[in-house]
């Protein structure tokens, strides 16, 4: 990492948690690459203090903001305006700055996401989605550009889980994909669990949980004791690596693929964007993101 003086500047990531995270590993390893000089670090963040910290961030001159659980919708409201992508998502994950100390809210999850299906054919599949939070809306997104036919969301919040299906209808009107919510608290879920050719895990459970403990599985264990070989398992949480519901699905030869690819791919678009140059060392941000989860 090159050395932090008086003129370096500051990127970095708001949520919470964020002590797990492995983007100041892959951002610092690029900006080195790439020669500037600037610092990426993970800060967390409650909700209450978000508008004031982003704004004092922004009036320092910051490069830019990535943004975490939980606060890709909220973040939105500290926004001057929107990307297009970011405005149909309605989840901000990148802040972009702007003239007069404002910001832009842009979302690369979108684009993240894709990149490990790009050699998948889904079309016609029918795709499980375990959540509906910020990243459930890029992933979607992110779906109905594949031509898939059907999309259940899996949810136990039955408010949030209606509005997230209504929110999403709207926007898939066009791409004629069927669209609907189970709440598994009150309906059996194993049929598509069964059915499914790609689930996809967008919540935080599994996460930095220690490897003894199956019960730090979405849903539960005994759900996934339906499932298919044929299924697709897409975890977006990267540590630990594999997640117990991955190893879950090598054990049932399911091909499984963990959120580590979506997270660089995702921060390399940031990068881009608040940068301006296009060559982002990606293979450099992965590959000091693996080391690290082998420390």
């Amino acid at each position: 990492m090159n050395t932090i003086t008086g003129k370096t500047s500051l990127a970095g990531l708001l949520g919470q948690p964020v002590n797990h995270s492995l983007s100041p590993i892959m951002h610092n390893a690029a900006y080195e690459e790439m020669g500037l000089d600037w610092c990426y670090v993970a800060m967390p963040c409650d909700g209450e203090n978000l508008k004031k910290v982003i704004t004092g961030l922004r009036s320092i001159d910051c490069k830019g903001l990535n943004i975490t659980i939980p606060h890709k919708q909220e973040v939105i409201k500290t926004c001057s305006k929107l990307t297009k992508v970011a405005n149909d998502i309605q989840a901000v994950n990148t802040l972009i700055p702007e003239k007069n100390n404002q910001w832009i809210g842009a979302n690369t999850d979108m684009e993240g996401f894709l990149m490990p299906l790009k050699n998948q054919n889904l079309i016609n599949k029918h795709v499980v989605l375990l959540g509906c939070g910020g990243s459930a809306r890029a992933v979607v997104m992110g779906l109905s550009t594949l031509n898939i036919k059907r999309i259940t969301i899996i949810g136990r919040n039955e408010n949030s889980l209606n509005t997230f299906v209504k929110s999403m209808k709207n926007l898939l009107l066009k791409k004629n994909i069927l669209i609907e919510g189970i709440n598994n608290i009150k309906f059996n879920i194993t049929q598509y669990i069964a059915d499914a050719d790609l689930i996809v895990n967008t919540t935080p459970i599994g996460m930095n949980n220690k490897q003894s403990e199956p019960e730090n599985i979405p849903l539960g264990h005994k759900v996934w004791e339906i499932l298919s070989n044929k299924t697709i398992l897409y975890d977006l949480i990267y540590t630990p690596r594999p997640t117990n519901w991955l190893k879950l699905g090598e054990q049932k030869n399911c091909l499984t693929i963990d959120g580590l690819d979506m997270l660089v791919e995702q921060g390399a678009l940031s990068i881009k964007l608040w940068s301006g140059f296009n060559n982002v060392p990606v293979q450099k941000m992965k590959s000091s993101a693996k080391k690290h989860l082998m420390v």
